[in-house]
């Protein structure tokens, strides 16, 4: 009988520590990536609920992706997190996923009040063994989904996509915006976001924009426009370089983020917006040709 190796996370992002996780537990069998949702804070701690880098659907898929034979949800509760480190360790791990070997970070807590630690996991465990894969540095500083979140609403993408191993993305139907775009020569597409997504900060960036089958390389930007300034809020839209004519309102758009070209900057009129925009679109094209 094939041997079931767990790996437990909340694994946002899927990130390069995350990978580690899942790549250790490869080596004791097939894998099933056991994850949380929604996020432990939001149930005790609502205002503090840390936005989302990716979706659940897509935290599935990027488990799949990086070795999960099989992702399973658990959804959290306050009656799940009252269950203590034994009772998660008999009903969860032994009777519903029949783990024999269990795959976690080193800093991992489990159980009420999180009162379980890696070695209260391995004092517990009972016919299965323990992994602890040691969180990955990079520049001295441990690789966690904090940090990504941290460097995407900085505005740091490339670091951000770094220690993703991915570039960064966000998703959503195509809504309509104020329409100006059309009038000057540049129609965007107009991101409608979820609530708890993570926002890159205000500024101008290069990358992609796909929509169905096709990906264009796009200029995007974050932020209100200051240069036309209204009741508008904060709007995430990009600009597919070069392209002509798309219809693509109520679409599912998907927006990649590669590298921040500028903050955004308040212009006196029209005509040095164009051509600070035509710079834009001549230095993503660049970026994006490497």
């Amino acid at each position: 009988m094939e041997k079931t190796s767990v790996a437990i996370g909340i694994f946002d992002g899927v990130h390069a520590g995350h990978q580690e996780i899942l790549a250790e537990a490869a080596r004791h069998g097939r894998v099933v990536a056991l994850t949380f949702y929604p996020h432990p804070t939001s149930i005790f701690a609502p205002e503090r609920t840390p936005s989302a880098i990716v979706s659940i659907d897509d935290r599935i898929s990027l488990l799949e992706e990086h070795g999960a034979a099989e992702v399973v949800v658990i959804e959290f509760t306050k009656e799940f997190a009252s269950k203590s480190p034994a009772e998660f360790i008999e009903e969860v791990l032994l009777k519903q996923l029949h783990a024999t070997h269990v795959t976690v970070g080193s800093n991992f807590t489990f159980g009420h009040k999180a009162s379980g630690t890696v070695e209260t996991l391995k004092e517990l465990a009972h016919g299965f063994e323990v992994s602890a894969v040691q969180l990955r540095e990079d520049r001295g500083s441990a690789i966690s989904s904090t940090r990504i979140r941290n460097l995407i609403v900085d505005g740091d993408i490339e670091r951000a996509n770094e220690l993703l191993t991915r570039t960064f993305y966000l998703k959503g139907p195509v809504v309509h915006g104020e329409k100006r775009g059309r009038t000057i020569g540049y129609p965007t597409a107009n991101l409608g976001l979820a609530e708890h997504a993570t926002i890159p900060a205000d500024g101008i960036y290069a990358g992609w924009l796909s929509v169905g089958d096709y990906r264009w390389a796009a200029a995007i930007s974050i932020g209100t426009n200051p240069t036309f300034p209204g009741v508008r809020g904060r709007q995430v839209e990009a600009y597919a370089i070069d392209q002509e004519g798309l219809e693509l309102y109520d679409q599912e758009a998907k927006i990649e983020f590669v590298a921040r070209l500028r903050d955004t900057l308040k212009f006196d009129g029209l005509d040095p917006l164009l051509i600070q925009m035509a710079q834009d679109c001549a230095e993503a094209k660049k970026i994006l040709g490497r």
